[in-house]
Formats: C-alpha cells, structure tokens, sequence
C-alpha cells in the first residue's frame, strides 16, 4: 500500500523560510518523479515544482523561481521543499504527488498523494 505523507507546515512571517518533507513508502522511491503541488482558498490546485528520477528539477510555478527549491533522498524514499523568502501570496495547502518515471505539471497525472501541510504567511 502506498503513502505519502507530508510535514514542515506552518505559520511564518512574509521573508522567513520553511522546509517541507515529503515521505513516500509502498513504491520504488527511485523510479518515481515527485511532485509539489498546491492550493489556496478558492483556487485550483497548481503545480510548483517537480524532482525527476536523476535529481534534475522543473519549475511549474514561475513566481516561485528563485525562491524555492525542490530535491531527493532516495536513500530516504523523501523530498524536500525548501522555501525562502516566504510571501503572503504562498500561504496554501502544499501536496505532495508521486508519478512513475517521469514529471507533469497536471494534477491529473499523478496517481499518488498526500494529505498536505498547511503554509501560512503573514504580512
């Protein structure tokens, strides 16, 4: 049986940083591509970013360039979410989804996901 399971959410101030950790069990970590997606209050879920099987990274979500970032820990079956420079506009329910092989920016695609971290900024 698959799981994922996300943690690292929380309150912070706009400017401060969080990390988000991804766990997934039940598959082979090694040939899934990780997803962070995410959903605020009266939007549709959006991606932000992707970690493919070699480590290499997709951004889906553009104002988060520069900002977030994304890597693996196969040896962990985990991802991470790393985000700085937090900005009110991020507060959101973050998921994480897992896709055999490769990455997609479309929620439709990905056949496993957790429950998510709630991320609050405030101003």
């Amino acid at each position: 049986q698959v799981q994922v399971v996300e943690s690292g959410g929380g309150l912070v101030q706009a400017g401060g940083s969080l990390r988000l950790t991804c766990t997934a069990s039940g598959l082979p970590f090694d040939t899934y591509s990780l997803t962070w997606f995410r959903q605020a209050p009266g939007k549709e879920r959006e991606g932000v970013l992707c970690v493919f099987l070699n480590g290499g990274t997709v951004y889906y979500e553009d104002s988060v360039k520069g900002r977030f970032a994304i890597s693996r820990d196969n040896a962990q079956s985990t991802v991470y979410l790393q985000m700085n420079s937090l900005k009110p506009e991020d507060t959101a329910m973050y998921h994480c989804a897992a896709r055999y092989y490769s990455c997609s920016g479309s929620a439709a695609d990905y056949p496993y996901w957790g429950q998510g971290t709630q991320v609050t900024v405030s101003s």
